[in-house]
């Protein structure tokens, strides 16, 4: 009996790892007209509204309003990807930041090693989620949830309340600017579009990327093709951390100090862009281009009522029914596949 048993294990096991490279195939391949198409009526809409809207100094407003959030909501879709999610990432970020500027500006470390040792502890923010998810068994919402206070409260603990003013050259660089037609785009703009560059082809076309897809699709098939699932989830929620710390680096270059108050609500904001731009919450379907659509969603219906001279109570209330009706279109999809 055991051996019909250990030889139908087998057989699953068998099939799943035929099945894993179309995994990440079939998930991104879903089109991403979605996102693309809500983020195209917005801006005719909003150009409609005001003769404002379409200027190129506006335009490069909105990118460097959402470079933060953007950059959060890569490392957010990796771990949505696998069924998780993160409610630490803001306040990660936000430590990432205070360890940055103060270990630069007031204990005289290196401009370059203190950037270092600001997205390695937001990498360890992420080992210590990953490990309490797949040792403990631990939820996702729970551990992010517990971890986000722990951040926040560190934040404030090693700041002493204070913000952290004149860091160095090197922690602003990515703010500064260029000029593409008499507009001003800040380099902060292009490393957050070469990250999604990266991780779009880290996704699509390497093996890592595909066993993210296949955890999040079915974690027991892909555990018993041979793959390490435990090992991959820490993994992604490392890699999540330290792009956490890039946020925060950008952070810095765009607000020139280590604000304690900085971050507490883009976990909320990275979730946002991550659900409109077509990532299901169920894990295992989604595309990290979508994410950028998504956050650039959110940063268009923002300046478009500001120029609209919208109160910004609506502002969260229009974002909020997005939301709703992106989850809901994604729980919709999600029974008719399971149906």
């Amino acid at each position: 009996m055991s051996i019909l048993k250990s030889g139908a294990t087998t057989d699953r096991g068998n099939r799943a790892l035929e099945r894993l490279p179309q995994f990440g195939r079939a998930a991104v391949g879903n089109p991403i007209a979605g996102p693309l198409g809500a983020l195209a009526l917005a801006m005719i809409f909003f150009s409609l509204q005001s003769g404002q809207f379409l200027q190129g100094p506006n335009l490069s407003l909105i990118l460097q309003q959402v470079v933060e959030v953007g950059v959060l909501a890569i490392g957010q879709t990796l771990i949505i990807l696998t069924a998780g999610i993160d409610l630490s990432c803001g306040a990660v970020m936000a430590f990432g930041m205070i360890v940055m500027t103060k270990l630069a500006v007031h204990s005289g470390v290196p401009a370059i090693p203190a950037i270092l040792l600001g997205i390695l502890a937001c990498a360890a923010f992420g080992l210590v989620n990953g490990l309490f998810v797949t040792k403990v068994r631990l939820p996702a919402f729970i551990v992010t949830l517990g971890t986000f206070n722990i951040a926040m409260a560190l934040v404030h603990i090693y700041s002493n309340e204070e913000t952290i003013a004149n860091p160095p050259s090197a922690m602003t660089y990515f703010g500064r600017t260029f000029s593409i037609g008499g507009t001003d785009i800040t380099y902060a703009v292009v490393l957050m579009l070469a990250l999604y560059a990266l991780f779009w082809f880290v996704l699509t076309q390497t093996t890592w990327g595909n066993h993210i897809y296949a955890v999040g699709n079915n974690p027991e098939a892909t555990r018993l093709s041979g793959i390490r699932t435990d090992r991959l989830l820490i993994s992604v929620y490392v890699v999540a951390g330290a792009i956490y710390g890039l946020a925060a680096l950008l952070l810095i270059a765009r607000t020139e100090v280590g604000d304690p108050n900085a971050g507490q609500t883009d976990n909320l904001d990275s979730i946002t862009a991550v659900v409109l731009g077509g990532t299901s919450l169920f894990g295992g379907r989604g595309a990290v281009i979508g994410t950028l659509f998504g956050a650039l969603i959110v940063g268009v219906f923002r300046n478009g009522l500001v120029l609209m001279g919208v109160s910004s109570v609506y502002q969260i209330l229009i974002t909020g029914i997005l939301v709703i009706l992106a989850v809901s279109v994604d729980q919709l999809t999600h029974r008719k596949e399971r149906g």
